[in-house]
């Protein structure tokens, strides 16, 4: 039975219980608590939790998964794997376990086909209502029902959130299968007893106390690995020999002469899947987050390739294999698929750069271990690897593993721990919450709000409730900031990238300034703002008004970013997709997708593109469709979003079409001039641009042509001749900075030939350190790359008074960071002295102070650290 077979028989049989099908979800998930969606009721969490009420109370789906917390045995086993498809059957107070368990069990023996001989199952140790049902209904040998403990048979999605006990079915692949060790049995982690299908019964919400407390009703959450049951119906030993991944293994095997690489193989196909689909979700690599996750699987897979003798690139080709198998389930994956290949041959070509060098570093540390018969290997490796060469400290785990070596992550923790509080934005930390739980009763009670903004910035309607803090007034006085909501409503509430309306509420008692508006409960719209005269209250009538001109602004930035958007595809090329965006307005921010910097003259097209249409004087319109018709006419959807069945359509002429709620002009022309004043890097792969319009863009061009008139002035030449004479002086400028290095590096020579002359020697280590009068601090450096080109074994520290403030800077040679030696850490150590900070790089780093007259002080005091260092360092 094929895989499209199974999926669509799952869909089927519970199609015909009255479950509604439910298409997959986006690996980035809603939940701001996960990374990835690694189950089929991610995306169903807000409804367990009684968060949301559907439209239906049974639902079915195969869900796209991603997990790495077994990433260690994919390969080793025959069904580990990162990228899965979740086949799911889900109840949101409906049947319970009865129900869970006769359908599994019919669908699993009747439908599939399964020997029911072969077949066992687990219970919580304390489910005996669970034990009942398959003893008694049916018909399960009391010596088949296995009960375990909660390690195994208590589900839960992370350390809080809904959990409840649960029920797996197991396979017997057959005792040819087995470990053979005598305890071999149901739970071994051999490849015999297979888990197929995990019935969760789910009626708990585990708390941050770690207490689990009753959900508002019992639910049924149920998840079977499609890989798995394809490994059983098509009758082979692995996951990676079903039609899911066995295209994928030969294809690999294309690639490489190499025969004794079958673990190696099956790594690079697993992670290849999880690749794609993650960059088809629109997750991009990065050093945080699940921009890690999927570096750290990149660069494994790369890795995996090189063991198997691919030096070329190849995950690019293997993308194309990949999509080929799975398009006629996933058919974004078409759609996406230059731009998935574009971000996985860059990240692929930015890491096999270093990849060589690392691995020869890594080789060398191993080296050193195993002569020293040691077991551990210091953690610093692990960090200068990672800091130097882009290692993921997984990845150097994993390797040191390999030859028997083990490395502290705590240790490399604390290393990171600066680090990372700079330029990470973590997810830990936060809890999962839709919104306090007094937006829900308003909403229980007053219902939803109605929006009527598109149409109207001005309308009557009533006051239903006033917040304060978490609670609900009857009343609020003139000073108070409350939060005002509206049965009805023209003010835009924060969402989509664009800011929410400022104005006024006016009733017949008193006058509310309006500085926000948000969304904090779906469908909620709440009025943020303070009480300026008299007082409101609770079911008066009120006029909503909201500031028509900032309106205005916002509606022609909102509607740059889609004509922003078309000229950005047109310009360089259907790989760029919209990642973020900002409207407010003063300006628009717009972050998209493209690996490189774009040219002046490239900035210059997109402009011009888009003021052509604003010129042109397009019709914008908005109507409502569904998402399938939307798909039909070429809509433009956002990456990581998730849509209805009815959805929102914003058209400009008959060029740009997006998915979008946010306000909009009428025309084109009402945008009246639009001009980009910044285009810069905000992560690999991805870029931001940000623009303006109307009165904001013309204000930037006059200031642009006063700054003109002013370097005009100050050169003493006409406007048509300040080109020619910023010319003349730049090479006049260079034709002295020219002669300028040449003396440099005469001097730099002397000095370097100098240097080793005098240098101190320690442990046969040449220790330079010396105070230097030099215009700029990249001199300093100019000079520890001379010397380290002289020397094999080196430390270096330089102190100059540049422009009124102390520079510090220390370099070594490789061989002396193996041994543990660490730049950064010195010049920190010392840069107290010069009323400083500063670090860096173990082969390289640098400080900066306030008192230039302390560097003698600090010089001598580095100098004695390494000595010491040195001294305590075996040759």
């Amino acid at each position: 039975m094929k895989s499209k077979e199974i999926r669509e028989s799952f869909l089927e049989y519970f199609k015909e219980h009255n479950h509604s099908i439910v298409p997959s979800s986006s690996l980035i998930p809603e939940d701001p608590t996960l990374l990835l969606t690694a189950a089929g009721m991610v995306q169903f969490k807000p409804i367990f939790l009684g968060k949301i009420k559907p439209d239906f109370t049974r639902a079915a789906s195969c869900q796209k998964c991603v997990r790495t917390t077994d990433i260690e045995k994919v390969g080793l086993t025959a069904r580990h794997l990162t990228f899965f498809e979740m086949l799911g059957n889900f109840s949101f107070g409906d049947y319970y376990k009865k129900e869970a368990i006769s359908w599994a069990w019919e669908f699993l023996t009747e439908k599939m086909g399964l020997e029911k001989e072969k077949l066992w199952v687990t219970i919580f140790r304390e489910d005996e209502e669970a034990y009942q049902i398959w003893r008694d209904l049916i018909k399960i040998p009391d010596k088949k029902i296995v009960r375990m403990g909660e390690e195994d048979n208590f589900w839960a999605a992370g350390s809080t959130g809904p959990c409840g006990p649960c029920s797996e079915l197991i396979y017997d692949l057959g005792e040819e299968r087995s470990c053979r060790k005598p305890d071999c049995g149901i739970g071994c982690d051999c490849d015999r007893f297979l888990e197929v299908w995990n019935l969760v019964f789910m009626e708990f919400e585990r708390g941050e106390d770690g207490e689990l407390n009753p959900l508002p009703q019992k639910n049924i959450d149920t998840g079977m690995g499609l890989e798995r049951i394809a490994l059983i119906k098509q009758n082979v030993t692995s996951t990676f020999e079903t039609d899911l991944m066995k295209p994928i293994v030969e294809e690999i095997l294309s690639l490489t002469k190499e025969e004794k690489g079958a673990i190696s193989t099956k790594i690079i196909a697993d992670h290849v899947r999880a690749i794609t689909f993650l960059v088809n979700d629109g997750v991009i690599p990065s050093n945080e987050g699940r921009g890690y996750i999927l570096r750290r699987l990149l660069r494994r897979a790369v890795r995996h390739g090189r063991l198997l003798g691919i030096e070329k690139i190849f995950l690019p080709h293997l993308v194309d294999k990949v999509i080929k198998v799975m398009v006629e389930t996933y058919s974004d994956l078409k759609t996406n698929a230059q731009f998935i290949k574009k971000i996985v041959q860059k990240e692929e070509e930015r890491f096999s750069h270093t990849l060589k060098q690392g691995l020869n570093m890594l080789s060398e540390i191993i080296k050193k271990a195993h002569s020293q018969k040691l077991s551990t290997v210091p953690a610093n490796f692990a960090f200068v690897l990672y800091d130097t060469y882009g290692f993921p400290f997984e990845l150097t785990r994993e390797i040191l593993a390999e030859s028997s070596l083990s490395v502290s992550e705590e240790d490399y923790q604390k290393l990171m721990e600066e680090q990372r509080e700079k330029s990470r934005q973590s997810f830990e930390g936060k809890t999962f919450t839709f919104s306090k739980d007094v937006y829900r009763l308003v909403t229980e009670k007053f219902g939803p709000t109605e929006f009527v903004g598109y149409a109207e910035l001005e309308t009557t309607s009533n006051v239903k409730a006033i917040i304060k803090g978490e609670n609900m007034i009857l009343k609020a006085k003139e000073g108070e900031e409350v939060e005002i909501i509206l049965d009805k409503t023209p003010f835009y509430a924060e969402m989509g990238g664009q800011v929410g309306d400022k104005g006024q509420i006016i009733t017949d008692t008193g006058i509310m300034e309006i500085y926000d508006t948000t969304s904090p409960f779906p469908s909620l719209y709440t009025h943020k703002g303070k009480v300026v005269s008299g007082y409101i209250e609770v079911e008066t009538s009120a006029k909503g008004k909201v500031n028509q001109k900032r309106r205005q602004s916002i509606s022609s930035n909102h509607t740059a970013t889609h004509l922003l958007h078309w000229a950005l595809r047109i310009v360089l090329g259907e790989h760029v997709k919209q990642s973020g965006s900002l409207v407010d307005d003063k300006k628009l921010r717009f972050d998209f997708t493209h690996f490189e910097a774009l040219t002046p003259e490239q900035i210059i097209k997109v402009e011009k593109l888009v003021n052509s249409k604003i010129f042109e004087n397009h019709p914008v319109r908005a109507y409502i469709t569904s998402m399938e018709f939307a798909k039909e006419i070429g809509v433009i959807a956002l990456f990581g979003e998730k849509y209805g069945d009815f959805v929102r359509v914003v058209e400009v002429g008959n060029f740009s079409k997006e998915l979008c709620g946010g306000t909009h002009v009428t025309r084109s022309s009402d945008i009246g001039l639009f001009k980009i004043v910044s285009e810069g890097s905000i992560g690999a792969n991805l870029r931001r641009i940000e623009a303006l319009t109307l009165y904001e863009a013309l204000n930037f061009v006059y200031k642009e042509e006063e700054l003109y008139r002013q370097i005009s002035r100050t050169l003493k030449a006409p406007f048509s001749e300040v080109p020619a004479k910023v010319d003349f002086l730049i090479t006049s400028l260079k034709e002295k900075d020219r002669e300028l290095e040449r003396l440099k590096k005469v001097y730099f020579a002397e000095k370097v030939e100098r240097f080793l002359k005098e240098a101190v020697e320690v442990n046969e280590t040449k220790v330079v350190v010396e105070k230097l009068e030099v215009e700029e601090a990249q001199d300093l450096k100019i000079l520890a790359d001379a010397l380290r080109s002289r020397v094999e074994k080196g430390i270096f520290l330089f102190g100059a008074s540049i422009k009124g403030k102390a520079i510090l800077l220390s370099a070594a040679t490789p061989s002396i960071v193996l041994k543990g030696f660490h730049a950064g850490e010195l010049v920190e150590n010392i840069s107290g002295l010069v009323r400083g900070g500063g670090g860096g790089k173990a082969d390289l780093a640098e400080a900066g102070g306030k008192s230039p007259e302390k560097i003698d002080e600090a010089l001598k005091v580095g100098k004695e650290k390494i000595i010491n260092i040195l001294r305590k360092i075996k040759s």
